[in-house]
């Protein structure tokens, strides 16, 4: 019976460690290419390293592949507009020395029809 609950064990700490994927690095000239992914596969961010620190453009999507934020960070501090979308909003966020400077909401029902 000890050998069965060991087994049992075993097998399910297999499973569990197993859909932990590891992230995927890449050199590409000076930088390095991050790519982190989610347990189903999907891909959970990319985006750039430079000397240690976050740099050039990241981003980030959900588990069902859709794109969640994209922005460029300079030197480990978000610089310029940022994009951040969810199911009824896309907000505009301006950065100034890592600080939101300005943010602009947009909704689906702002849309307009130009029938």
């Amino acid at each position: 019976m000890k050998k069965y609950i060991l087994l049992g064990v075993l097998v399910m700490s297999g499973v569990i460690f197993a859909q932990n994927i590891e992230p995927k690095y890449e050199i590409q000239g000076n930088l390095v290419k991050a790519t982190y992914f989610y347990d189903n596969g999907q891909i959970k961010q990319e985006g750039f390293y430079k000397n240690g620190k976050v740099h050039g453009k990241w981003v980030s999507y959900n588990e069902l592949g859709n794109k969640t934020s994209l922005g460029e960070f300079n030197q480990g501090e978000k610089t310029g507009k940022w994009f951040f979308w969810n199911e009824s909003t896309l907000n505009e966020v301006d950065y100034n020395d890592s600080r939101v400077a300005e943010v602009k909401t947009w909704t689906k029902d702002a849309l307009v029809n130009r029938n």
